[in-house]
Formats: structure tokens, sequence, C-alpha cells
């Protein structure tokens, strides 16, 4: 929830054309969306809503729903944030329901997973995890993680400008890519698993080295437009 009309315009014209071979996806507050979209036409940048309401219209005061955002250009929704799970109390529940909202408006979901400090030190991260996915696999079907974006973050790491190392990173990867491939091999090879936890642009390079991370779910950085550009071009650079 950062931004005013005068800072989009500022950073719109900051942002430099988005580098090749990479999606760069933003996700502004709901109340920009539609200026950011218009500043950054045609700069090679698609974009996407942090949350969504789980109905299409009606009396729902202060929601904004999905056909919404597609309506205003979006592609992508974030479903599951940490924030919202904890702020909000969203449960598994709504964030299935936030899922297939996404998916009937047409926007790919990005769906997002992860553990506390306390889960994480009770040894029990894989386990929460593990419950996150099969919680949305139950509830929205199989076809749930077809053309989805997941996002790992673990919440001990989100605005705390602490940073799972790249082997942490990586082993929580490779058990979800572990998960879908439970579900079809050509699965767990198509789907995009990013990281997102205090992504900066120091660790960027570190973080896309691992063999499963496949982007960055970036927070607090990408406010500033050369720091975000700077974390994409390091996205854009061949795997070692």
């Amino acid at each position: 929830m950062n931004g005013t009309a005068q800072a989009v315009a500022e950073y719109a014209s900051a942002w430099p054309d988005a580098p090749p071979g990479i999606d760069v996806v933003f996700c502004p507050p709901w109340a920009y969306l539609d200026r950011l979209a218009s500043a950054l036409r045609d700069r090679g940048v698609r974009f996407g809503v942090q949350t969504t309401a789980i109905e299409p219209a009606g009396a729902f005061t202060g929601e904004h729903a999905a056909e919404m955002a597609r309506d205003l250009g979006a592609e992508f929704a974030i479903v599951g944030h940490s924030e919202r799970r904890r702020l909000y109390a969203e449960t598994d529940a709504v964030v299935v329901a936030k899922l297939l909202a996404a998916r009937r408006a047409g926007l790919t979901p990005i769906v997002c997973v992860g553990e506390t400090l306390e889960e994480r030190r009770g040894g029990n991260a894989v386990g929460v995890v593990l419950a996150q996915l099969d919680a949305i696999d139950a509830g929205a079907g199989p076809s749930a993680w077809e053309d989805a974006v997941i996002a790992y973050e673990p919440v001990w790491a989100i605005g705390t400008g602490e940073t799972a190392t790249p082997a942490q990173a990586q082993e929580m990867h490779v058990v979800i890519r572990e998960y879908l491939a439970g579900r079809s091999s050509a699965l767990a090879e198509g789907t995009r698993i990013l990281y997102g936890g205090s992504v900066n642009a120091a660790a960027a390079n570190d973080l896309f080295a691992q063999a499963d991370i496949d982007g960055g779910l970036v927070g607090g950085a990408s406010l500033v437009a050369g720091e975000f550009a700077s974390i994409c071009g390091t996205a854009a650079k061949p795997p070692p």
C-alpha cells in the first residue's frame, strides 16, 4: 500500500525498457493500476493486482472484482500473500476461492505459500508449505496448477531485511517442484516458482543462480525503479 499519483508518474519516467527474455509484472495498488498501466503501455511489461474479491459483482462495498482488474488490463492476481493471510485472516478456503475468482476472470494466479519463523524453528517448514499446497489442490482440483505461478515466501523474511539463504530457498523450491511432479512431469517442468522474501539487487544474483528459482516476487525493492530494473536485469542473465 504505497504510492501517489506523482510517485507513479516519476516511477514511470525512471523505468527503463524491460530486458528481453523475461516477464516483468507490476502489481500496483488497485488505485494506481490504470494509471501505471497507461504510463508504461508498450514498454514490455505486464500487470496484475495484489489481491481480488471472490465475487464477480454485487453489494460488496470496498471490494474489487477480478473482472474489474481484467477490464483495466491486468493479467495476473496475487492470491494467498502472507500479509493477506496474517492481517486479514484469509484462510486456505479463502485463498482457494480467490484463485478460482482469478481464473474465472482470465487472470493467472500467483499463489503464495510459506512458513513463519516459529514454524521453521519448529522443524515444520516443509509440512506447512505442503499443507498449503494440498489445501489448494483439494479445493480447486488438479487444474489449480495449470498456468499458475507459485511464489515461495518465507514469512520470516518479508519486510524484515532477512533473506533466506540461496540454499534454504532452493531447498524449498525443490520441495514444491517435487510436489508438482507428483501430478505430472510436464507440470513440474513448466510451472514458474518464484522466491519472495526481501529480494533486493544485492541478493538477486545468488538467488536466481539456483536451479529451481525461476524469478522473484519483489516487495519493497520494487518501489525504487532503478533497483527493480537491476533485479530484472539480473534475472535476464543466462544461467551459470
